[in-house]
C-alpha cells in the first residue's frame, strides 16, 4: 500500500490521561473526560490525539509499566469507553495514536511472572544474567533508579531494567518477543487506531555480550543500547505490519541528532515516519533536565536549523516544546512574569516550522511549573530518585528541592486547569495529584472568550498553519542565527512567503527586516502586541512575536 502521509497535515494534541479531565468524579482523569472534551480539542484546531499509556498498569511509572498490552485500564474507563472515544474522534475527522511501550514491561506482566519461573516459552522473554562471583552482570546504570540490574530471588538471577526497578527490559533478540510486538500492533490497528508513538524505541537492541561501559560515567551503558546493533532490522520487521494499515509511527529517540535521524526516517529506507528528539529541550540544560545551564536562544536555534535543513526533502519532522517528560516550557524558555506574551511567542516560534506539531495539554493556556513546598509531594519515580540519590548531598534539602522544581516531570503532570472552580474544574472528587496553585489565574475558562489570550493565539496560529500550504511544503530559512535575542525565520513556496519574528528576551531589541522583505507590503497576520513599524523594522517589546505574510 502506498502511504498517504496524512500526518503531514496533522496537528496532534497530546493527552496525559490521568491529569486531563475526570469524567466520573473519582479524582483520576479518564476516557469519559476525554469524550467530553473532544470538541475542545477540535476547536483548538487539532485533528489528531496522542494518548500516553492507557493500558492496565500498576502505575509505578504512571502507566509506562504495562501489565497488559491488549486492554484499557478500568481506571480510565475500559475498552468499551475507549472504542466510544475512538469512534467519536474519527467522526470528527481526528486521528488517534497510542503509546507503544515495548522496551520494557511491568514486573507484574504475565510474561515476566512466567519468565521468572522459567515457564516456556517465556523463559527468555527478558534479559537475565547470573551473578558472576557475587557481582552485578555489568556496570550499567538505569535511567531512573541506580544500577540497571535487579536480583530476582525466585529465578536466582539478575534482570536488566534500563528504567525503574519494576520495569524489566524485554529481550528483543528473541524472535518470539518480536512476534508478540507485531501482534500488539495488529490488535490496535485492527481496532481502528491510526498509529503509535513508540517509547524509547532506539533502546530495544542491546550490544552483544552486554559489555561494561567505561566511557559514559554519568549514564553507563547508554552507548551499548542506544541505536543497538539490530535496531533497524527490528524496526523493519515492525514496519511490514504497519504499512498494511497506513499507520503513522513516531519514535522517541533520546540523544539523537538530525543526521543520524535519517537512518530512521529517510523516506526511501527509514522505518519510522518521524522521531521525537530531545535536543530541542536542551537549550537550558546539558543532556538532561537535571543538569541545568543558562537558557541559550542560539543553542535552540541551532537545533531548529539542523533538523529543518537536514531532513528537508528526505524525512519528516516532529515539532514540539512540551510533553509528559519535561517541565513546562513557559517556565523554561519563556517568562512567568510576561506570561501571555511569552506563551504566544513560544507558539509562533515552533508552529510555523516544517513538520507535524504536537501540543501538550495545558501548553495552549500557558500552564507553568509546579513548585511544591515538600519533596515528599512529588510522585514521579525519576524525581524521587534524583532528590534522594543523585543530587549532591553536600547541598541542603531546600536547594535540592529547587533543583527538582526546575527539572521534575511532575510539573507537566499536574491536573489540567479548566476553570477557577475547586480543583481547577478537573474533578468533582479528590484529585489524584496536586493542582498547581495558580489555577485561579491560569485556566481555560478565563481564556476562552478573551481574544488576547494564549489559548486564542494558539487557535489562530493552528488555523493559519493549516490554511497555508507553504507551512507544510515550503522552504525554511533562519535569517539571524547568531542573535542571542531574536529568532527570525521564513517559509517560502513559490510567490508566497511567511516571516516569523520572535524575541526571547525581556529587553527591547532593534529588529530590521531581512533583505527582500518589505514589512509595509506584508500582511501582519499574528502578533502579541500592538505596535507600529519604524521604517522597515521595529523595536521589540518583551517576548514580542509577529507573523507576516507576503505574496
Amino acid at each position: 500500500m502506498e502511504p498517504s502521509r496524512w500526518y503531514r497535515d496533522s496537528v496532534f494534541y497530546h493527552i496525559w490521561p490521568r491529569s486531563f479531565f475526570d469524567g466520573n468524579g473519582d479524582g483520576v482523569g479518564d476516557l469519559y473526560g476525554v469524550y467530553e472534551k473532544l470538541d475542545y480539542i477540535q476547536a483548538l484546531g487539532c485533528n489528531g490525539v496522542w494518548f500516553s499509556p492507557l493500558y492496565p498498569s500498576p502505575g509505578r511509572d504512571c502507566g509506562y509499566d504495562v501489565s497488559n498490552y491488549r486492554d484499557i485500564d478500568p481506571l480510565f474507563g475500559g475498552m468499551a469507553q475507549f472504542r466510544r472515544v475512538l469512534d467519536a474522534a474519527h467522526e470528527r475527522g481526528m486521528r488517534v495514536i497510542m503509546d507503544l511501550v515495548v522496551n520494557h514491561t511491568s514486573d507484574e506482566h504475565e510474561w515476566f511472572q512466567k519468565s521468572r519461573r522459567r515457564i516456556p516459552p517465556y523463559t527468555d522473554y527478558y534479559i537475565w544474567r547470573k551473578s558472576p562471583f557475587g557481582r552485578l552482570p555489568n556496570n550499567w546504570d538505569s535511567q531512573f533508579e541506580g544500577k540497571a540490574w535487579q536480583w530476582d530471588e525466585l529465578r536466582r538471577e539478575y534482570y536488566l531494567h534500563l528504567f525503574a526497578v519494576k520495569q524489566p527490559d524485554l529481550n528483543m533478540d528473541n524472535p518470539r518477543v518480536r512476534e508478540e510486538v507485531k501482534g500488539i500492533l495488529r490488535f490496535w490497528l485492527e481496532l481502528g487506531v491510526d498509529g503509535f508513538r513508540e517509547d524509547v524505541i532506539t533502546f530495544i537492541s542491546k550490544k552483544d555480550g552486554l559489555p561494561n561501559d567505561y566511557f559514559m560515567p554519568a549514564t553507563r551503558g547508554l552507548g551499548h543500547y542506544n541505536h543497538g546493533p539490530r535496531i533497524h532490522d527490528y524496526l523493519r520487521e515492525f514496519r511490514e505490519v504497519l504499512d498494511d494499515y497506513d499507520a503513522f509511527t513516531v519514535g522517541e529517540a533520546p540523544l539523537l541528532g538530525a543526521r543520524r535521524a535519517l537512518d530512521y526516517v529517510d523516506e526511501k529506507r527509514g522505518q519510522l515516519n518521524a522521531v521525537i528528539q530531545s535536543e530541542v529541550m536542551n537549550a537550558d540544560c546539558f543532556l538532561t533536565d537535571y543538569v541545568p545551564t543558562p537558557f541559550s536562544a542560539r543553542r535552540l536555534k541551532r537545533v531548529f536549523d539542523s533538523w529543518q535543513r537536514t531532513l528537508d526533502g528526505k524525512g519528516w519532522n516532529v515539532l514540539y516544546y512540551e510533553n509528559h517528560d519535561h517541565p513546562r516550557v513557559l517556565s523554561r524558555y519563556g517568562s512567568e512574569k510576561y506570561h501571555a506574551a511569552s506563551g504566544k511567542m513560544l507558539a509562533a516560534s515552533y508552529l510555523f516550522q516544517k513538520g507535524t506539531p504536537f501540543i501538550y495539554q495545558g501548553q495552549e493556556i500557558g500552564m507553568t511549573n509546579w513548585r511544591p513546598k515538600n519533596a515528599a509531594d512529588y510522585e514521579d519515580v525519576q524525581t524521587r530518585w534524583h532528590y534522594r540519590n543523585q543530587l549532591s548531598f553536600l547541598l541542603p534539602p531546600s536547594v535540592r528541592l529547587k533543583w527538582c522544581h526546575r527539572a521534575s516531570r511532575d510539573s507537566a503532570r499536574t491536573p489540567m486547569q479548566w476553570s477557577g472552580a475547586p480543583n481547577a474544574g478537573f474533578t468533582t472528587g479528590v484529585p489524584w495529584f496536586h493542582v498547581n496553585e495558580n489555577y485561579r489565574r491560569i485556566n481555560v475558562a478565563a481564556q476562552e472568550n478573551d481574544p488576547d489570550s494564549i489559548l486564542n493565539f494558539y487557535r489562530a496560529a493552528v488555523a493559519l498553519r493549516r490554511r497555508l500550504p507553504l507551512v507544510r511544503d515550503g522552504s525554511y530559512t533562519d535569517h539571524d542565527p547568531l542573535s542571542g535575542s531574536l529568532y527570525v525565520y521564513s517559509r517560502a513556496l513559490g510567490a508566497e512567503r511567511l516571516l516569523v519574528v520572535c524575541s526571547f528576551v525581556e529587553r527591547p531589541v532593534r529588529f530590521r527586516a531581512p533583505s527582500g522583505f518589505d514589512l509595509a507590503r506584508g500582511a501582519l497576520l499574528l502578533k502579541n502586541y500592538d505596535g507600529a513599524l519604524d521604517g522597515n523594522g521595529f523595536v521589540t517589546k518583551p517576548y514580542e512575536c509577529r507573523v507576516y505574510y507576503f505574496t
